[in-house]
């Protein structure tokens, strides 16, 4: 049943046609899948586990952002170039410059215990560690904040979506369905069984 899931929840109208390794992401995920790549919980993509030394400088709705906007406690370019980790066991379904506003940009898709599916996006990143179709566990670092080459003062972009086939999209929106509170998704998510 988990397997059937995880076919269908990658498939979406964004992935079908891209390939990692000249194969279907779909097939890559199912050939490398593995139990230790269930996310059993989720922890804050910056000052791991509980977001130390950070804050949430523009909220989930503020504004009709679609994310929040991670911060360090010094602003401006302070925490240019420090680590952001996946915030839940997943597997890298992109991870390369967007380009424009969004610069460097990971998403990463979560599989749980009971079937169900969601993306942690990040954006704005100085540098990506992370590689398309690897797996990562849970605070494994994934990359580093950036400021989209000069756009902005250096800050994490961090979007949770409960439809993992959204496209990219543009940061704010009155539309939200399929975009999670990412805040809340981690503080009840914590620990998954």
């Amino acid at each position: 049943m988990g397997f059937l899931i995880l076919i269908i929840a990658c498939n979406s109208a964004e992935s079908p046609k891209k390939v990692v390794d000249s194969k279907p992401i779909e097939e890559k995920i199912v050939e490398t899948f593995t139990p230790k790549y269930i996310a059993n919980g989720f922890d804050f993509p910056v000052g791991k586990p509980d977001a130390k030394q950070y804050y949430n400088a523009q909220p989930f709705g503020e504004n009709d952002h679609l994310g929040d906007d991670w911060n360090g406690l010094g602003g401006g370019n302070t925490d240019l170039g420090d680590p952001i980790y996946a915030i839940g066991a997943g597997y890298v379904k992109f991870a390369e410059d967007y380009g424009g506003g969004w610069g460097n940009i990971v998403r990463i898709v979560h599989f749980l215990p009971k079937g169900e599916t969601y993306e942690s996006f990040y954006a704005h990143c100085d540098t990506i560690l992370a590689k398309e179709g690897q797996w990562v566990k849970r605070g494994e670092q994934i990359g580093t904040i950036g400021n989209a080459s000069g756009i902005y003062y250096a800050h994490l972009h961090f979007e949770v979506r409960a439809d993992t086939s959204l496209p990219v999209g543009g940061g704010y929106s009155t539309y939200t369905e399929g975009y999670l509170d990412p805040t809340e998704f981690i503080r009840k998510h914590r620990t998954v069984e």
